[in-house]
């Protein structure tokens, strides 16, 4: 099991890697364009924007499998090894119940926008696939927040991702 979320965790990093770098493509371009040609590529800002916004996402969702998370430890550290378990738990199943309202919050988002025919200020570029992007990670984060927290359920330690999320 770790391992093929090893490989999904993969996947899902290359997504956001690839995401970014269109975005950082279509913002290099734009700029020389406008400098070189007086041309910056219409509506370059809303690509780039929706588009670090699924990449975001999509490193959520990696991030809630290897629990690379920015944390606080000053209760962790004084906590026994059951302590510090069931903080784990705890603070998985709170993760959890976030992403879940966020999925269902950014699929009826997502709904909205492809029905009413939203779409970009400057070109009118539909912003429902964009949006569906998004709500994909989303979807990817609830998976790994869901196993990452299963394994933590059915673990014998504190924390079985401890030499991974140490090293990221």
């Amino acid at each position: 099991m770790r391992k093929l979320m090893d490989i999904f965790c993969r996947s899902v990093d290359l997504i956001a890697g690839i995401l970014i770098g269109i975005a950082t493509l279509v913002v290099v371009v734009s700029v020389v364009a406008r400098y070189l040609f007086a041309s910056p590529i219409p509506g370059a800002y809303d690509i780039a924007r929706l588009l670090i916004g699924a990449c975001i996402m999509w490193g959520f969702a990696a991030i809630g499998f290897k629990g690379g998370h920015i944390t606080v430890d000053l209760l962790f550290e004084w906590l026994s090894a059951r302590g510090r378990r069931l903080l784990n738990l705890f603070s998985g199943m709170i993760l959890l119940s976030f992403v879940i309202l966020l999925t269902w919050k950014m699929l009826a988002r997502v709904l909205s926008a492809r029905a009413s025919g939203e779409a970009t200020f400057d070109i009118g570029l539909p912003l429902w696939p964009f949006l569906a992007l998004i709500w994909a990670a989303v979807v990817a984060s609830t998976i790994t927040v869901s196993i990452r927290l299963w394994l933590l359920a059915t673990s014998k330690g504190d924390d079985p991702f401890a030499e991974s999320s140490n090293s990221q």
